[in-house]
C-alpha cells in the first residue's frame, strides 16, 4: 500500500503484538528498490460496507469464525499490520486483522511522534552514494505528504530547530537540510531557514548560550501516533477488513497444494483461513516464523527507544528541537506534544518483550544529554523497533530501517511492499492500490475551526472542544452526544476524568465503540493519558473502570483486576517506578545550614506533635484549616511519592532528600512540596487576627 511504508518507519516500524489465530514460516526474502505509488481512485467508486457506522467487536469475531476463507489474513494490529489490512480491504480482498493485545499496544503507539523523511538517511545516502538510502528518503518524504493530507486531524507540519556550535557548521548543515527540501520537491512542507544567535534564544530560551553560532530551522510532520494506527484499523473496519484485537496466533495451519505437494499457510484456531498470510507482528517476527521452522534465521535485531516526557514549559509550543551532538553520537529529539514535551530518543540492543520497561540507563543518557537545557522530573516509556537484517546476507551487521519482503515455501508473507508481494505469490485478484488520498476515520468533515461548532451546540468548553476535533476529527460529534451534563452553568456537557486534562468522560463510552477492551486501552491509546501524566491516569482509573465495567457488565473481581492491571502498566511501562525511585537514586543531601532550618520549620507545621514522620492525617489537619479539601486517597498517593521505605509516613529525612532533589533540579514538580510550600505560606500571610479587624473585641 501506499503509505504503509511511512507508517512503519515514522510510527518506529509497526507493533509489537502477536495475533491469534494461527501461524507463519521459513522465508526467502527479497527487496524492492523502488517502492510502486498507485494513485487513489474516486471514492465514490470504493465500497463502504459499514459508512454509518463500524461493526461490533462481537461481529468482528463472528465474521473471523464464519467466513469460509479470507484472501488475505495479517497478523499485527500495528501500523504497518493495519496499514496492510486498509491497503488490501480497499484493493477488494476479503481481508482479516487479527492482533494479540491492542491496536498499537507495541512501539505504534511510543513513537517519537514524528512523521518524517529521514534527513539523517538522506546524509548518508550522499556521503556513502547510497542510492536506495536516497529512494527510501524520497518515499518517505511523499508518504510524509500522504499522512498530512488523510488525517489532517491527527497531523501537522512542525518546525524543528538544529542548533550550531561552529561556524563551518552552518554551511554545512545548510546544505544539507536544503538538499533535504529538494527532494521533497513540491511535497516539501516549507523552505527551510536560517536564524541569528539572537532569535534562536529568543524562540528557544533553553538553548546552550555558549558558543551558539545561530541555528537553521525544517520542516517534518508530527503525529498522534497510536490514534494515527487506530484510525487507520478503523478505516479498514468500515471499508469490510474483519479486524480483532485481543485474539492471538496459537498454531499454524496448512494445507497441501495438490499439484507440487508443498504445504501451505492457511488460517485459523477458531478455523479462521485466509489464501495468503501476513507475517507484521514486529519485534515478534522471528517467534512467529520459527513457529513453521526452528532453523529459520533470525530478521529482527530489536532495538529500545526510551523517551522521557516533561512539562510543556520546556519547550514552545509550536517548534522543536534536534540535537544531533550528543556524547555518542546519537541525535536527541525536544519535540512539543499534547501540551507536554518529548525529549528522546535512544537506540540500543534489548531483548523482545510484550511490556518494554524503559531503563535506568537509558534514562539517565537522556537527562545527561538535555541537563544543560532543562533540569525535569522524570516520567518515560520505552518501544521496541524491529530493525531488519537479511538473513541470506554476509553482513550479518547489515541493519536496516528499510523493508524486507520475505516469502517462505508455504506462503507466508513477512511484511515490507506485501500487498504486491502476496497477491503476485498467491495469485490473488486484486484491484490496484487506492491508499494514497484516502481520508483516514475523522478525516472527513475536519476543518481548523471545526470546535467552534462543538462549543457552540453542545455546550463544550473550548479546550475539550479543540482536544475532541484534534483527536477524533469530523467524528467529534459522535463523541459529544455521549457526553453527560455536568449540572453546571458551563460547561453544559463534558464532565473531564480529570480536571488539568481535557479527556471526557464520553470519551470512555467512545472508546468501547473504538474496541476498547481494558482501562489500559483507554488511558494509554483511546486516550494518551497514560503517556502524558502518569498521575493523572492514576487518579482518572477509578471512574474509567466504572463506566467500562456498567457498560460491558463487568463483575466487581474483574473491576478490582482492570484497576490493578493498568496501575501496573503506568507503574512498569509508563516509568511511574523511574520517577518513585529518582529520590532513592539520589539519596544524598545536599543542603546548608540555612535551608535545613527552613525546611525542618516547614516539616514541623505539620508534624505538631514532633514524632519526626508525617501522615496523611497530619497533613489533611493542615490544610483543612486553610479551607482546602484534598481526596484522602488522593493524598495518599502524594505521600507515597516520598515515601521511599513504603511505611505509610514520611519521615523528615525523607522530606530533607526530597527538597535536596528539588534544589538540585532533579525533581521539579513534587507534589507534596508544593502543597506544604503552599500551605505554609498561606498560614504565615495570614497570622493573628487583630482587634480592631474583629469589630473591636465585641
Amino acid at each position: 500500500m501506499a503509505f504503509r511504508k511511512a507508517l512503519k518507519r515514522t510510527a518506529i516500524i509497526g507493533s509489537g503484538a502477536v495475533a491469534t489465530v494461527f501461524g507463519l514460516s521459513q522465508l526467502v526474502e527479497y527487496r524492492k528498490t523502488q517502492a510502486r505509488l498507485a494513485h487513489v481512485e474516486a471514492e465514490a467508486e470504493l465500497r463502504v460496507p459499514f459508512a454509518d457506522e463500524f461493526p461490533a467487536r462481537r461481529a468482528q469475531l463472528a465474521a473471523l469464525q464464519h467466513t469460509e476463507e479470507f484472501d488475505v489474513l495479517v497478523v499485527g494490529g500495528g501500523a504497518t499490520g493495519a496499514g496492510c489490512a486498509l491497503d488490501a480491504v480497499t484493493r477488494n480482498l476479503k481481508t482479516a486483522l487479527v492482533e494479540r493485545s491492542d491496536f498499537s499496544s507495541g512501539t505504534s503507539s511510543r513513537s517519537t511522534k514524528l512523521l518524517h523523511g529521514g534527513v539523517r538517511y538522506l546524509q548518508k545516502a550522499i556521503m556513502q552514494l547510497d542510492y536506495e538510502q536516497y529512494m527510501m528518503v524520497k518515499e518517505a518524504l511523499h508518504e510524509r505528504a500522504n499522512l498530512l493530507e488523510i488525517a489532517p486531524h491527527l497531523s501537522a507540519p512542525l518546525p524543528i530547530m538544529l542548533p550550531v556550535y561552529k561556524w563551518w557548521q552552518l554551511p554545512y548543515y545548510w546544505a544539507g537540510i536544503k538538499m533535504y527540501d529538494l527532494v521533497a520537491g513540491i511535497q516539501c512542507l516549507k523552505s527551510s531557514y536560517v536564524l541569528s544567535k539572537t532569535k534562536a534564544l529568543e524562540l528557544f530560551p533553553m538553548l546552550k548560550k555558549d558558543k551558539l553560532v545561530g541555528a537553521i530551522v525544517y520542516y517534518d510532520g508530527q503525529h498522534n501516533d497510536a490514534r494515527m494506527n487506530l484510525a487507520i484499523a478503523l478505516t479498514a473496519a468500515r471499508h469490510g477488513a474483519a479486524v480483532a484485537n485481543y485474539t492471538e496466533v496459537v498454531h499454524l495451519l496448512k494445507t497441501q497444494d495438490p499439484q507440487t505437494g508443498k504445504e501451505k499457510v492457511c488460517g485459523r484456531e477458531f478455523d479462521v483461513k485466509a489464501k495468503c498470510v501476513i507475517n507484521a507482528t514486529g519485534p515478534f517476527t522471528d517467534s512467529l516464523r520459527k513457529m513453521d521452522n526452528q532453523e529459520t534465521k533470525n530478521i529482527c535485531q530489536p532495538s529500545a527507544g526510551v523517551h522521557i516526557v516533561i512539562p510543556g514549559y520546556y519547550s514552545p509550543d509550536n517548534m522543536g528541537l534536534l540535537d544531533p551532538a550528543t556524547s555518542d553520537g546519537r541525535v536527541i529529539f525536544f519535540l512539543p506534544w499534547e501540551k507536554m514535551t518529548i525529549a528522546g530518543t535512544t537506540d540500543s540492543p534489548t531483548s523482545v518483550t510484550a511490556h518494554p520497561i524503559p531503563g535506568e540507563e537509558d534514562i539517565n543518557f537522556i537527562l545527561n544529554e538535555v541537563r544543560n537545557y532543562l533540569s525535569p522530573d522524570v516520567e518515560a516509556w520505552s518501544g521496541i523497533r524491529p530493525l531488519v537484517t537479511d538473513p541470506n546476507s554476509k553482513d550479518t551487521q547489515s541493519i536496516c530501517r528499510n523493508h524486507i519482503v520475505s516469502i517462505s515455501d508455504s506462503g507466508l508473507v513477512t511484511i515490507a511492499e506485501t500487498l504486491d508481494a502476496a497477491i503476485k505469490a498467491h495469485g490473488l485478484s486484486a484491484e490496484p492500490c487506492k491508499t494514497v488520498g484516502l481520508m483516514l476515520e475523522g478525516a472527513k468533515g475536519w476543518t481548523p475551526t471545526l470546535y467552534i461548532r462543538l462549543v457552540q451546540d453542545y455546550g463544550l468548553e473550548n479546550e475539550v472542544a479543540q482536544h475532541l476535533v484534534s483527536t477524533y476529527g469530523g467524528k467529534a460529534f459522535d463523541v459529544a452526544k455521549m457526553a453527560q451534563v455536568t449540572g453546571q452553568r458551563w460547561p453544559i456537557v463534558g464532565k473531564r476524568l480529570v480536571s488539568e486534562f481535557p479527556y471526557i468522560e464520553g470519551e470512555v463510552l467512545y472508546a468501547i465503540k473504538e474496541y476498547a477492551c481494558t482501562a489500559i486501552d483507554v488511558i494509554a491509546r483511546r486516550t494518551r493519558l497514560g503517556f502524558l501524566n502518569v498521575q493523572a491516569a492514576d487518579e482518572a482509573l477509578p471512574r474509567i473502570v466504572q463506566i467500562m465495567g456498567k457498560e460491558l457488565g463487568w463483575s466487581e473481581e474483574r473491576k478490582t483486576a482492570e484497576l490493578e492491571a493498568a496501575r501496573k502498566f503506568l507503574y512498569l511501562e509508563m516509568g511511574y517506578r523511574s520517577r518513585s525511585e529518582q529520590l532513592t537514586k539520589t539519596s544524598e543531601i545536599n543542603l546548608d545550614n540555612q535551608e535545613v532550618a527552613r525546611y525542618k520549620k516547614r516539616f514541623h507545621k505539620f508534624d505538631k506533635e514532633s514524632k519526626g514522620f508525617i501522615t496523611t492525617v497530619d497533613v489533611q489537619q493542615v490544610l483543612e484549616s486553610i479551607n482546602v479539601h484534598i481526596d484522602e486517597n488522593a493524598l495518599h498517593e502524594i505521600l507515597n511519592e516520598v515515601d521511599l521505605n513504603k511505611n505509610g509516613q514520611v519521615e523528615i529525612d525523607e522530606f530533607m532528600q526530597l527538597m535536596s532533589a528539588v534544589k538540585k533540579g532533579q525533581v521539579s514538580d513534587s507534589r507534596l512540596a508544593i502543597l506544604m510550600k503552599t500551605a505554609e505560606e498561606t498560614l504565615e500571610n495570614r497570622g493573628p487576627v487583630t482587634v480592631d479587624r474583629s469589630g473591636g473585641g465585641v
